[in-house]
């Protein structure tokens, strides 16, 4: 810790400025002083502020330069860039299988264990995908976003409209 001075009094990390103390002791007190004036959202620090900000400004700093995506965080760029190398780094204990980023891994390891944590709030059925609940609420809400642009008529999944066009191509 030489050379840190700042020591918080809780967890005993330590720190070179006494401002990276203030904003590491608030993890602790949940204090969120920088609020948003868009959406009231908060944060710690004024640099989360000042992130968040690009959602509201549709500003996205963070450029591809293979394809010219634009992305608001340099981590969503990071993960993107791999699509272009084929790097793939998070494996799976289980079966070997890689993916390109942890939060992948994550759903991909439910298909293992059996996990499903999101759950309908109509009918209590249990999905390993927030994507899955999310299809499946549409059986409940009644909603078909998914329409046919030769004969208007809507589904409620994807696949379900992928389906129904081959009425139309034979």
């Amino acid at each position: 810790m030489e050379g840190k001075p700042f020591k918080c009094d809780l967890c005993n990390r330590a720190f070179v400025y006494p401002s990276k103390l203030e904003n590491h002791q608030r993890s602790h007190t949940g204090e969120k002083p920088f609020e948003c004036e868009v959406c009231n959202k908060c944060f710690t620090q004024q640099s989360g502020l000042v992130n968040h900000r690009r959602m509201h400004n549709g500003e996205k700093p963070f450029k591809c330069e293979v394809c010219d995506k634009s992305f608001l965080w340099l981590s969503a760029l990071r993960m993107h860039l791999r699509i272009h190398t084929g790097e793939k780094p998070f494996t799976c204990d289980v079966c070997d299988k890689s993916f390109s980023s942890s939060t992948e891994l994550r759903k991909h390891e439910r298909i293992h264990t059996g996990e499903k944590p999101f759950t309908c709030e109509v009918c209590d059925k249990p999905f390993s995908t927030t994507s899955d609940r999310r299809k499946h609420q549409r059986i409940h809400t009644g909603k078909k976003p998914f329409t046919c642009e030769m004969c208007d008529k809507s589904f409620p999944s994807i696949s379900d409209l992928d389906k129904h066009k081959r009425v139309h191509t034979g």
